[in-house]
């Protein structure tokens, strides 16, 4: 089971809101400011820009300079509400689509509504947030015709090409880059492939500008580590990783798979790294879809490695030769370090494609892979020698990637959320979950 932990914000400025597990309905969204249209488009732009709000799929990049890019183009332009999570152990995009499609939807329109986009697309391969997403569709039809299109759930059908091609009647596969879906994307037209966290901070920017940097400077993260109990919250930017381990129930925890599988590991000392998205890049790691997966001291970094490696490994799109033997190779020689059957020169074996994989598939697989590799030797030097020497206790278990997946917290269907809370400076319990 997954937990969600309330913020101790003010719930109208943060994506949890103040009923995390129920469905809101359109009537409650409306009673907390949503789908108000007194912020203009270009109004809400210049709040977005002076914000600094960064998109909340991975790259960070800056939401207004993104939105500037696709209206700039002129056209037709087509706005997408990016909702496949690959990375295994993320689910706040699944919870958002679930609990809080009114926000996704109205973020998606004032979108829309500053790139003149003539029609939107909401993108997902979960069933129940399908259902969630027409329903909210049906209950408050939108400004624009807006489709919800379902894909397979892969690691790579979040990446934006590979929304791209599966709206335009495609497989969910990344495509050759340029052009990128801003200059060409949907039926040819230039298109915005946005995360649906961002678009939800895009709604609640619009009804609370005056919350703006804060609402900015906020995140979901997924946090998740052996033998604790997943957890669903929203926090600062600058918040200790530490903190966020403790807050897990690893106090004493050992480094972080960082960024899903994207960012790597880190180790202990990593770990007093404030969560903010230039001081992860600038030590080497990436907050990525904010999934952070703790290490707990009776955990060997290894296992989580090859763990990782194999998920990877397992959802190579094989469009890419490389990709399919780097991701392999690298998988083979972490299983074999865990399994205490490598060879002498698999520490060279790793740093040679940590060093010479990254950039060469058609998406970031490869590059998570390599990146694994890499920052295993970096965080853990010592443990590659200490494996080729001897078999290690702790990494018993055959890799298995399935290990590192997170169930999406429970959401009550067919409820409405309560009138909003009054501000609390204390931690409200924990709201228990399930798959």
């Amino acid at each position: 089971m997954t937990t969600i932990r309330l913020p101790t914000a003010d719930p109208q400025g943060t994506v949890l809101g103040a009923a995390p597990d129920l469905a809101e309905s359109a009537g409650a969204y409306r009673a907390t400011g949503g789908y108000d249209a007194t912020t203009a488009p270009d109004e809400l732009l210049a709040h977005l820009a002076a914000s600094g709000l960064r998109g909340r799929g991975g790259a960070g990049f800056p939401a207004a300079v993104k939105l500037r890019s696709v209206r700039d183009r002129g056209g037709a332009p087509v706005v997408v509400a990016n909702g496949e999570e690959g990375e295994p152990g993320s689910v706040k995009d699944r919870w958002l689509l679930r609990a809080r499609p009114h926000l996704v939807l109205d973020g998606l329109a004032r979108t829309a509504a500053i790139t003149g986009a003539v029609r939107g697309f909401v993108y997902l391969s979960d069933p129940v947030a399908a259902g969630s997403v027409r329903r909210a569709l049906v209950e408050h039809p939108p400004p624009l015709p807006v489709e919800v299109v379902e894909t397979d759930h892969t690691y790579v059908a979040g990446e934006e090409t590979a929304v791209v091609r599966r709206i335009d009647g495609g497989p969910a596969l990344p495509t050759a880059k340029p052009p990128r879906p801003f200059e060409q994307g949907v039926g040819g037209a230039p298109t915005l492939v946005s995360n649906v966290e961002t678009l939800a901070r895009i709604a609640l920017m619009a009804a609370r500008p005056d919350l703006g940097r804060a609402i900015a400077l906020t995140t979901l993260v997924t946090l998740s580590g052996d033998r604790t109990t997943p957890l669903l919250t929203e926090v600062p930017y600058g918040t200790p990783l530490r903190a966020l381990a403790t807050e897990l129930g690893i106090p004493d925890a050992t480094g972080a798979l960082m960024g899903g599988l994207f960012g790597g590991l880190v180790g202990t000392d990593a770990l007093d790294l404030p969560l903010e998205p230039d001081a992860l890049t600038a030590a080497g790691t990436a907050l990525g879809c904010g999934a952070i997966r703790f290490l707990s001291p009776g955990s060997c970094p290894v296992a989580t490695a090859a763990d990782a490696a194999a998920r990877l490994a397992a959802e190579s799109a094989h469009q890419c030769g490389v990709c399919v033997t780097g991701t392999g190779a690298v998988g083979n020689a972490l299983r074999a370090l865990a399994a205490g059957t490598a060879g002498p020169d698999t520490a060279d074996s790793l740093h040679r494609w940590s060093q010479g994989l990254p950039g060469r598939g058609a998406c970031g697989l490869l590059d998570a892979s390599a990146g694994i590799a890499g920052s295993l030797l970096r965080a853990f030097p010592r443990l590659v020698p200490s494996h080729l020497a001897a078999p290690c206790p702790l990494c018993a278990a055959p890799p298995d990637g399935r290990r590192l997946t997170v169930t999406v917290p429970q959401v009550a269907a067919g409820t409405t959320s309560p009138a909003p809370v009054s501000p609390t400076a204390l931690p409200l319990p924990a709201l228990k979950g399930t798959p």
